[in-house]
């Protein structure tokens, strides 16, 4: 719905990007929503520890502290995630998002790793 891309991703990293529209992603003070970089900060990081996950095995963000440095504008925004430590249950994942190479916002979270449920 919001139009990220997948850029790359593999071994403990994930790049995702979006281009920004003011039509769809800006709120009423002129800037993109923040919810719309948080949410791409979050899914490079699933995607980043995701691709270090071994077939049968979930993940799910516990919490993620996300930082606001400047707005964001109508362009390409980016977000480069990268798993700092994975443990068997929990993984610390940190994400830099920049504009134009300009850093514009930073998070760090933890995510859950788990067995996928069973089906049937």
């Amino acid at each position: 719905m919001l139009g990220f891309q997948m850029v790359e991703r593999g071994d403990g990293r994930c790049r995702m990007a979006i281009d920004i529209d003011p039509i769809r992603h800006f709120n009423p003070q002129g800037v993109a929503h923040g919810g719309v970089a948080y949410s791409l900060a979050d899914t490079a990081m699933g995607g980043a520890l995701s691709s270090r996950l071994g077939d049968g095995l979930w993940c799910a963000t516990l919490e993620i502290k996300f930082n606001y440095h400047v707005g964001v504008r109508e362009g390409m925004l980016t977000c480069d995630a990268t798993v700092v430590h994975q443990g068997k249950r929990i993984a610390n994942i940190d994400a830099r998002l920049f504009q134009n190479d300009r850093l514009v916002a930073s998070a760090n979270g933890n995510f859950a790793i788990f067995s996928a449920p069973l089906s049937g």
